[in-house]
């Protein structure tokens, strides 16, 4: 089969594309090779040679319409993804370029027998929650008063008491807190629907915090591994924010990449939306304190009490519904860590950004302190 894969030079795309090349099929990479993400404007030197490489913005339906010329499936990666207040472009890149693939495919009568689409576990905000009192919660967005004056914990909203976070199934509330969460939402909801009304089976996946080789370490605004294992190979110490007791789900990139293949390949996925998670949960503290222990510097964690305004305090995902299709992860944030760690050294470009990166999201009140 010809697959068209966009975003497909960064980093979940170029994984899914060796798998799909492997599994023998024929594979189309659209990329528009965006800084801070890509430089230079050439495809990185991990793509295989084999997948066919065309240089274009979804957000140009022009480029849409070569892009589908003569595939049968989708697997639509290409998004802007950053903690930036630039609200337009999460929208444009997001919502607006999905919107076009199925506007074209409509329009031509495209046989296409799959689309596979990158949602986000950011869409849940929160996510579910459970007061010993009163019972499951969805507690919305802590207030600027809250952060800071440092109460970092959520609490029910009718007791007061602590919440205890759960894991979230893929049926709970959504609420998505920031730009790139509310862009998301807006990406799967369309898909999902015109997916259905126009008989083009689509998969939206709800990738938690993926982690691993090829992870761009020149975009420093998100992502706490590239962040830390930056500060931690310059000696640095390692900023975390909050008090760093955040509960996240680090999966890794390699498992991200299977999940999307099962789903490509089984018709129960159609229609349907995927959490994609590690299983377990830790803390960003705990995954600090893995990247200074493994890079071996001496660097250590940093506890500075600065926050990212709109983040969530915890987030775990539920990946029952894509167990039952046979899917289980592998990874670990140990493995994770020695991967991404391993390669971020073997790149002659690699140098810390994060400290630039973090003082530019203070000017532009992304990040703040009391």
């Amino acid at each position: 089969m010809r697959v068209l894969v966009t975003g497909g030079a960064g980093f979940i795309g170029s994984h899914t594309v060796d798998l799909l090349l492997a599994r023998g099929h024929s594979v189309r990479i659209l990329d528009a090779l965006l800084p801070p993400v890509h430089q230079g404007g050439r495809p990185p030197a991990y793509l295989p040679a084999e997948a066919e490489f065309m240089l274009g913005d979804v957000r140009d339906r022009a480029t849409w319409e070569r892009a589908l010329a003569g595939v049968s499936a989708v697997f639509h990666f290409a998004a802007y993804q950053d903690y930036l207040p630039d609200f337009s472009t999460f929208f444009h890149v997001n919502a607006v370029g999905t919107a076009l693939l199925y506007e074209v495919a409509v329009a031509q009568h495209l046989p296409l027998e799959k689309i596979v689409v990158a949602s986000s576990q950011a869409i849940y905000g929160e996510g579910r929650h459970r007061c010993p009192r009163h019972g499951v919660q969805y507690p919305g967005p802590r207030s600027e008063a809250q952060l800071k004056a440092h109460e970092w914990d959520l609490r029910c909203p009718e007791c007061g008491e602590p919440l205890e976070a759960q894991a979230t199934p893929e049926d709970a509330r959504l609420s998505p807190h920031n730009s790139y969460a509310m862009s998301k939402y807006a990406e799967e909801t369309l898909a999902i629907n015109l997916g259905r009304r126009y008989g083009l089976p689509t998969v939206g996946m709800r990738y938690s915090i993926t982690q691993g080789a090829r992870q761009s370490f020149r975009n420093a605004y998100s992502g706490a591994m590239r962040i830390f294992a930056m500060q931690a190979l310059a000696g640095q110490p390692l900023s975390v924010y909050e008090d760093g007791q955040q509960w996240r789900d680090f999966v890794y990139v390699g498992d991200v990449a299977r999940a999307n293949l099962l789903v490509f390949e089984d018709a129960r996925a159609n229609g349907q939306v995927y959490n994609v998670g590690s299983g377990q949960a830790g803390s960003v503290l705990q995954l600090a304190e893995c990247v200074a222990a493994r890079a071996g510097t001496g660097s250590r964690p940093q506890v500075t009490g600065e926050y990212r305004f709109g983040d969530t305090r915890h987030i775990i995902s539920d990946i029952a519904r894509l167990r039952a299709l046979g899917w289980e992860p592998a990874g670990t944030i140990a493995s994770n860590t020695d991967e991404y760690l391993a390669w971020a050294q073997s790149q002659p470009d690699f140098r810390n950004y994060a400290d630039e990166a973090r003082d530019y999201m203070r000017q532009v009140g992304a990040v703040r302190s009391r």
